[in-house]
């Protein structure tokens, strides 16, 4: 016995037939099995005690024969290692192959994405924003996209994809929707600000059909209209772990406004929804009101943003008598943001500040660019003074001058970073800010 320790042989078997891992007896079948429940994954059905000297020693004197199960470890970590460590030089290899001109952009976040985090162990969002201002950008076009989606299909650790403000297509949004449908790990993509239509929407929307992983989905600025909105309605009917989706400025007209939020009464994954700037011909308010019926019979929506939606006195108290019975909601922005778009006055502002009296959840909501009378600039003062509604939690601050209160507008940066995320530093105040505004990486979700 203390033979066979000194040549590096595992107490009560035969002599390992691998000099490198000293694993002895591979490949046996059934006792492969049996090997590995005592402890030993390598099938002599026994447990494996050495020496550290004795191993050191065999280290260096023991034959280099590898067995089989050891040469396929040690391709798969080296295959894993060289994709982790060489992500800027696959894509370098990948246009060459293609005869695709290399985006020098791309090919420097790449680098500085590997720099920034060289053991890859958690997830990265690779950030390719067309208005980085810290380096020369050469903005990202549909070819390029193409070249970059072939590395990423198949990538294990890249969770978030920042390609805001690009000349992204309705072609690059068909390489989007192809990635999608074969990549399985990514949970955040921003198309924000490029140039994707009612097409590219209808072929990203269908793509999510299917798509299990992706969470946090930004299709900001692009003019996708009211079709586009409505294959974006459709696919909420069908995906259940899409959390987040903005379509604000998006051009999106009344029948998809009301498609939404009809599918939204039964979507029980949405957390964070974005409906802002609409385009709208009707004085009705038919939007605000089936808004209303879905707050009342979503249970799941923490955020919404309907800034500029015309929204008046009526269809304000639609919204509160939902808010009643709504115990979900956190954050709700009806502020405006260039110029006046929701037209609500005293009534109507005075009614909501009495929801937040009975609705105890919802803690954000923004109000400025409205009409205020007195009787508003009380209520709203108030809630501000009994500690209903924190200072930081809202947009306008209560002051009083001869006897009356009025309110102002209080700036703390919120959606400071709504347009412009920067990529460098952290957000000064989050609590100023929806999820939505500032939560462009996955671990945010």
């Amino acid at each position: 016995m203390r033979e066979r320790r000194r040549t590096g042989e595992p107490t009560g078997g035969k002599r390992s037939a691998c000099g490198r891992c000293l694993h002895g007896n591979h490949g046996r079948g059934p006792e492969l099995a049996a090997g590995a429940a005592l402890g030993n994954p390598h099938g002599n059905g026994r447990r494996l005690f050495f020496r550290r000297s004795v191993t050191s020693e065999l280290s260096v004197r023991a034959p280099r024969i590898q067995c089989d199960f050891c040469e396929m470890t040690a391709h798969s970590s080296e295959a894993v290692m060289s994709t982790r460590l060489s992500l800027h030089k696959q894509y370098l290899q990948t246009c060459q192959e293609s005869s695709q001109l290399e985006n020098p952009f791309i090919a420097h976040m790449l680098e500085e994405a590997e720099k920034a985090d060289i053991t890859l162990t958690k997830g990265i969002t690779l950030k390719i924003a067309g208005n980085n201002r810290l380096v020369p950008v050469q903005k990202v076009t549909d070819e390029d996209f193409r070249m970059l989606a072939c590395i990423l299909s198949n990538n294990t650790f890249v969770t978030g994809l920042d390609l805001r403000y690009n000349v992204l297509t309705d072609v690059g949004a068909e390489h989007a929707a192809k990635f999608l449908q074969e990549n399985s790990t990514l949970h955040y993509l921003n198309l924000m600000f490029n140039d994707i239509c009612t097409n590219g929407a209808e072929l990203i929307a269908k793509a999510l059909h299917r798509n299990e992983t992706l969470l946090h989905l930004r299709m900001t600025g692009n003019k996708i209209e009211n079709k586009g909105g409505m294959y974006f309605a459709s696919m909420l009917q069908i995906n259940s772990t899409l959390e987040k989706l903005d379509l604000g400025d998006c051009d999106l007209g009344t029948q998809s406004l009301i498609a939404i939020a009809t599918v939204m009464s039964h979507n029980k994954a949405m957390k964070a929804l974005n409906l802002n700037r609409p385009i709208l011909y009707s004085q009705e308010e038919e939007t605000t009101v089936h808004t209303a019926l879905m707050m009342k019979n979503n249970s799941c929506l923490m955020e919404l943003h309907l800034c500029k939606h015309e929204i008046k006195n009526f269809g304000v108290e639609r919204l509160c008598d939902a808010l009643y019975e709504n115990h979900s909601l956190r954050y709700l922005d009806l502020s405006w943001l260039a110029v006046v778009s929701n037209n609500i006055s005293g009534k109507g502002l005075v009614a909501l500040s009495d929801s937040m009296k009975t609705n105890m959840v919802l803690s954000y909501i923004y109000i400025w660019g409205n009409k205020f009378d007195e009787a508003t600039c009380v209520a709203f003062s108030d809630l501000i003074k009994t500690g209903r509604l924190k200072p930081n939690c809202t947009d306008v601050d209560p002051y009083e001058v001869d006897g009356h209160v009025y309110l102002a507008e209080l700036s703390h940066g919120l959606k400071r970073h709504y347009y412009w995320t920067p990529s460098y530093g952290e957000v000064d105040n989050k609590d100023a800010n929806a999820s939505l505004a500032i939560g462009a990486v996955a671990e945010h979700l």
